[in-house]
């Protein structure tokens, strides 16, 4: 749901002295809250309108590197500023830290005050407007799933990263007792989120050693984006608190399942879904076939923004849950994009692709954008695949490296007709550096197998 708070309940809150820290915050390319603790006083008094931020904000990566190459922004430009323009529609209490609320911002241009057309809420929020002109509102939500450690991240740095240990010490997948071995994190994260006003639903032991799943009640697309922002920072935060920590790393260990963002996706037009048709086979409507056909055509060019950086691709392991195989099917949890809820009026679509890592507001913008144009092209639904995905033949492929990602984004006239050249070309900027820090790093792999022998 929206912000839990209206600007005249902070008013009266910063008043009584309740509350006296505002964080202020963008979304970054990485998905990431960035911006500005305000003393509440001066965000009651002026703030409110608009602060600024440094257009690098959109052009580093997850070291906050200021990397070159981009045209939006440089060294040459001399790194200008943002404008971070609270949406009080997000305004909410974060009950894990003491006195302080949170607000959610669009980044606009300096000069125009318009919204950036490459920041990730800016995107979504163009997409969602291309579905309302067909009378149609994206409802959207998201599987989040990440380990939990017993080290702080403090801890883990001294290490050199190496061997953190999980607080659960085998697959608890649904298992009650084991899980309750880890419910000192996992309940103050599910109450500090819903205190947020984030509508968690549960939470649950994963399939792999050590791994938690939390899901978040459906709703609007940039609702269940900025509420999956805000967990991905609340799990990390109040897992800090606790003097412990976690990855949302797609995969942090060659020897383990990685970690997904399943998202579910439906189109609804008013109080009707528009996915279902009763009398259609497996209450699939036409429109929802027409979706489905659109995101299987266009799966590999949008891949890039399920899967960002070099360690996604190494989560697409076959008979660990992760999809190789872009089909769909039934209540099937091999293939890349299962449709649940047959029949009923929960009919939707679950893209198994993203990662945990993925930026959310990028990953449903670019769901949106292949769906929506299968509605448009009047695309035809593939018969669906059965039985174990992994072995089909004869079918498409997940791109299995960020480049080849990258190249079928960059080639992509769908996401340029959809988002616009300059920001195809900025995320294929973000892919190629990603590329290049891997190129000329050199690895522990590499050392053990080459030091001596090579």
């Amino acid at each position: 749901m929206p912000g839990n708070m209206t600007f005249e309940a902070l008013r009266e809150a910063v008043s009584s002295g309740a509350v006296d820290t505002v964080i202020v915050a963008g979304i970054d390319m990485q998905g990431r809250l960035m911006g500005k603790r305000f003393h509440a006083a001066h965000f009651v008094d002026s703030a409110h309108a608009e602060t600024h931020c440094c257009n690098y904000l959109l052009a580093t990566d997850l070291m906050m590197a200021t990397v070159q190459g981009y045209k939006a922004t440089s060294w040459e430009a001399g790194y200008g500023d943002y404008v971070l323009r609270p949406d009080m529609a997000t305004l909410r209490l974060v009950p894990w830290l003491e006195a302080t609320a949170l607000v959610l911002c669009d980044m606009l241009d300096h000069a125009t005050h318009e919204e950036v057309p490459h920041s990730p809420r800016a995107l979504l929020k163009a997409q969602i407007a291309r579905a309302e002109a067909l009378g149609l509102t994206p409802m959207m939500a998201t599987e989040l799933e990440f380990f939990l450690f017993e080290q702080s991240y403090a801890e883990l740095r001294d290490a050199g990263w190496r061997d953190p240990k999980t607080l659960g010490g085998h697959n608890v997948d649904y298992a009650i007792f084991g899980t309750t071995k880890e419910e000192e994190v996992m309940r103050a994260i599910r109450n500090g989120l819903y205190g947020a006003g984030v509508t968690v639903e549960c939470s649950k032991g994963e399939a792999e050693i050590g791994q938690e799943e939390i899901n978040v009640k459906y709703s609007d697309a940039l609702d269940t984006a900025d509420m999956h922002a805000i967990t991905k920072n609340g799990c990390k935060e109040i897992a800090f608190l606790k003097g412990r920590s976690v990855t949302f790393m797609a995969k942090y260990r060659a020897d383990r399942a990685g970690s997904s963002s399943h998202v579910h996706q439906s189109l609804w037009s008013g109080a009707t879904s528009a996915f279902l048709d009763p009398a259609a086979a497996h209450g699939m409507s036409e429109k929802m076939r027409a979706y489905l056909a659109g995101q299987l055509k266009y799966a590999r060019q949008i891949t890039y923004f399920l899967a960002p950086y070099v360690n996604s691709y190494k989560r697409f392991t076959e008979g660990l849950f992760a999809p190789t195989k872009i089909v769909w099917s039934l209540d099937n949890r091999t293939a890349g994009f299962r449709v649940c809820g047959e029949g009923t009026k929960a009919i939707r679509i679950e893209c198994r692709i993203g990662g945990s890592d993925l930026n959310p507001y990028l990953a449903m913008a670019a769901l949106l954008a292949a769906g929506l144009a299968g509605i448009e092209e009047g695309l035809e639904l593939e018969p669906e695949t059965t039985g174990d995905v992994y072995h089909a033949e004869g079918v498409t492929g997940v791109p299995r490296t960020l480049g080849e990602a990258a190249a079928e984004m960059t080639g992509s006239a769908m996401l340029r007709a959809a988002f616009g050249d300059a920001v195809v070309e900025h995320y294929t900027r973000a892919a190629l550096w990603e590329i290049e820090e891997q190129n000329r790093t050199v690895t522990d792999w590499e050392l053990s197998r080459g030091l001596e022998l090579a």
